[in-house]
This record gives structure tokens, C-alpha cells and sequence, in this order.
């Protein structure tokens, strides 16, 4: 892992001098309404139990905020900067579950929550800047969660290290087309984060998206195994200059 993401520093090296020409800045926020699917186990006494997210959790659609803001400036050698946040809770009720989670055989009535709330930060440079823009960088996606089966909570949290990219192409009156993708294998734990957007800016600055976000998981934090998907459309909106 640190050879792959040495790897890829030192390939970004040549291109650092492409910095942005001026200073820029953007700030947005919206709603993911997000519909999740696969398992998750935990690992009790030596032996893995594992529970369905649909058919033992019964865990449903939900929307959930997200907010971001990215900074881009023309000075050589330092990277731009993107941060994100992007809450990820999702809750179920099943009036006839029989499933055994963390050691705990759950039957009848059960609430679950499941919480993978995270926060990206992200270092990239500008490899293209015109009509069609493309940016290549680093992604550190902190992800502080919980399972919470009937009020039994189970904890997990981790830094997972991305490689990142995102492109643009710019369309009359304001339009464009984008995408973004964060991706990495570090041990056992593996997540893609893609997007795919249109955006309209107005005269004024500012602006509304709209698109499809689909996030993986396969996770191997603590005592908690996971593969999990969560996909669906977002809408929001933005400040830029």
C-alpha cells in the first residue's frame, strides 16, 4: 500500500507546475437519497455473524445531507485542497427477524441502525484546466460508524487511503457534465466512491447539481467485516468563483 500510494505521489510530481491560473473556491451542499443492500459481521468469539441489510435489517431509502467546499490557487508544488463531509445513517424495523449479529440472536421486533458517516479530505492538482478539466490527487476518507441492533451498539472507525480523480467538460449556457471517483485497496478494506453529475451555473455564481452517487464497501475494521453498497440520485446546490 505505501509503495501504490508512493507510486502515485511521485507520479503526480511532473505534473505539479499545472497549477490553477487564479484563485478559486466553491461551497456546496444538498441531499443523497441513498438505498443501501449487502451485509455486515462481526467477529464474536473467533466466529463471524453476519446480517442481510435488506432481508435481516430491513434498512430502507433514506436522505441525507452532504456539504463540501474546495480550494484552488496558482501556486506551484501545493496541491488543491477538497473537503467533504456526507452523512450516511440509515435505519429499519423488522417485525419478524431471526438473525445473529455480535454474538446476539435478534428475533421478532427489531430497530437497526446503521451510521457510516464520513468526511473526505482530498489533495489533488489540476492536470487540465480549459473546456475539459481533469484532476488527479489523494483522498483520506475518515468513516466514524456504528451498528446499533435494539439498542446494542457496535462501534468501528477508520482512515481509508484513495486514489482520486474527477473531469469536467463545460457545455453552452452555463452547463456541464462532471465526475468524480475515489478509489483504493488498503488491506482488507476496499471502497469506490463514484459520481456523475450535471451542473448549471448561473451569471450570479451560483449554482445546482444533480446526479448519481454509488459508494462499495468492503470493509475489515476492529471486529467488524462489511460489503456493502449504497446508490441513488442527489440534488444541491453551490457557490463558485
Amino acid at each position: 500500500m505505501k509503495k501504490l500510494l508512493l507510486g502515485a505521489a511521485v507520479a503526480l510530481l511532473p505534473l505539479t507546475s499545472m497549477a490553477a491560473t487564479v484563485l478559486g473556491f466553491q461551497a456546496g451542499a444538498g441531499s443523497w437519497k441513498h438505498d443501501p443492500s449487502g451485509y455486515i459481521s462481526t467477529d464474536a468469539d473467533g466466529v463471524g455473524v453476519s446480517a442481510d441489510l435488506k432481508s435481516d435489517m430491513n434498512l430502507a431509502e433514506k436522505s441525507e445531507g452532504y456539504s463540501y467546499f474546495l480550494v484552488e490557487h496558482p501556486v506551484p508544488l501545493i496541491p488543491n485542497f477538497k473537503y467533504m463531509n456526507t452523512k450516511l445513517i440509515s435505519t429499519g424495523t423488522n417485525g419478524t427477524a431471526n438473525f445473529n449479529f455480535d454474538g446476539t440472536n435478534y428475533t421478532g421486533a427489531v430497530n437497526t441502525t446503521l451510521d457510516l458517516t464520513q468526511t473526505d479530505y482530498i489533495l489533488y492538482y489540476e492536470i487540465l484546466d480549459n473546456v475539459v478539466s481533469f484532476d488527479l490527487g489523494l483522498t483520506a476518507k475518515q468513516i466514524d460508524g456504528k451498528a446499533v441492533v435494539n439498542n446494542d451498539p457496535t462501534s468501528f472507525s477508520g482512515t481509508i487511503p484513495m486514489l482520486y480523480a474527477a473531469a469536467e467538460i463545460q457545455l453552452p449556457a452555463g452547463f456541464a457534465l462532471a465526475g468524480e471517483i475515489s478509489t483504493i485497496s488498503a488491506g482488507d478494506n476496499k471502497i469506490t466512491d463514484i459520481t456523475a453529475k450535471v451542473t448549471y451555473t448561473t451569471d450570479f455564481n451560483l449554482g445546482v447539481e444533480v446526479g448519481t452517487r454509488s459508494q462499495t464497501y468492503t470493509i475489515d475494521v476492529d471486529t467488524v467485516k462489511a460489503n456493502m453498497d449504497f446508490s441513488g440520485v442527489f440534488a444541491g446546490v453551490y457557490f463558485k468563483f
